[in-house]
């Protein structure tokens, strides 16, 4: 059921994890990971969230099963240390990297489960939780969390939040540098109104100089992840690697010192042609792949003429290797062979 790609590590306790995508419920599925990890091998890959009862009392193999996309981060969401626990072993004998506890979703349904961004209110029971994650699996277990919530927005609190669940051997906290505000605003509002506040979570890094800290929220650039990491351990990206995945092209050798050959993006739609091909020989519809390829070309000639192709006629067909071969040939050669420079990070 799991897999590893070749040339990849993941070492949380005692090296930095430079740059992630962050998990996206509808977005970072098996199909998605398997596309990112043809335009990066380094970047950390997360699963979308799955709950403690989709695990439990569900599809074990439908909500874990996955390809040759690793490292991949298992995304739990729950509030029951036993059965996170429980949910951490199937994680790790399925072959993932990581185990990684939501405490960020905003959404009513998460609330209503009381779990989500309102644990942030019981810091002790987040740490309950990964003390017993930690004690059943020998994977790092990390926390990806809001700065606060509602009128639990102060820096005392954060930090607070931070010593407690640090206390149970969390190995890791990705902060997602905005207040979560559970009454009011929609999932979506609350990755776009309350402000960034970016320095909570580089005063968080000096503090606790010890523990592995990693912002999220709004960096939409390599440049900025440059930035930001001289003050934080890593950088996660999430909407960006949605519209423009292809950000991702010089991260490799950016932020991994790795010499590998910057793709180009013909070269990662042939070298998806055969895992099509696999998918499609699975009975998979060839548009949950072809989705996730919509902004490869993203600001480039070609880009409007290549959405339209894979909409249009993914439904239609399932040949998905001619589906994907004649989708390029809308795109100028120039587009599709070009390659970026890149530097080093700042």
């Amino acid at each position: 059921m799991g897999g590893r790609a070749q040339e990849v590590t993941i070492e949380r306790r005692g090296t930095a994890v430079a740059l992630s995508v962050a998990p996206m419920m509808d977005r970072t599925d098996r199909y998605f990971r398997t596309f990112m990890r043809q335009i990066s091998r380094s970047v950390l890959l997360y699963s979308e969230m799955v709950t403690t009862a989709a695990l439990l009392h569900g599809d074990v193999e439908r909500h874990l099963a996955f390809d040759d996309e690793g490292p991949v981060v298992l995304q739990l969401g729950g509030d029951d240390p036993e059965h996170l626990a429980s949910c951490a072993r199937l994680g790790a004998e399925a072959g993932y990297d990581e185990i990684n506890l939501n405490v960020g979703c905003p959404s009513d349904r998460v609330q209503k489960g009381s779990f989500g961004a309102c644990l942030m209110a019981q810091p002790q029971k987040v740490a309950d939780g990964v003390a017993a994650m930690r004690a059943a699996v020998d994977l790092p277990v990390t926390v990806k969390h809001r700065i606060g919530i509602d009128d639990l927005d102060s820096y005392d609190h954060l930090a607070r939040f931070v010593e407690t669940v640090a206390a149970a051997g969390c190995d890791g906290f990705t902060v997602h540098a905005r207040v979560a505000w559970l009454q009011g605003l929609s999932p979506k509002e609350n990755r776009n109104v309350p402000p960034l506040r970016y320095a909570d979570v580089h005063r968080l890094k000096r503090d606790f100089p010890h523990l592995f800290i990693e912002i999220n929220g709004g960096i939409r650039s390599l440049d900025d992840t440059a930035l930001h990491l001289q003050q934080v351990d890593a950088v996660m990206i999430g909407r960006a690697a949605v519209d423009d995945p292809y950000l991702f092209a010089t991260a490799d050798r950016r932020f991994f010192n790795s010499q590998a050959e910057v793709p180009s993006r013909r070269q990662i739609l042939n070298d998806l042609l055969p895992y099509m091909d696999t998918i499609c020989q699975r009975g998979v519809p060839t548009s949950r792949l072809s989705r996730h390829l919509l902004n490869l070309f993203a600001g480039k000639p070609g880009a409007r003429a290549f959405r339209r192709y894979l909409s249009e006629n993914a439904h239609l067909t399932q040949d998905g290797v001619a589906l994907l071969q004649q989708a390029m040939a809308v795109v100028p050669d120039e587009v599709l062979d070009e390659v970026p420079g890149c530097q080093k990070a700042a």
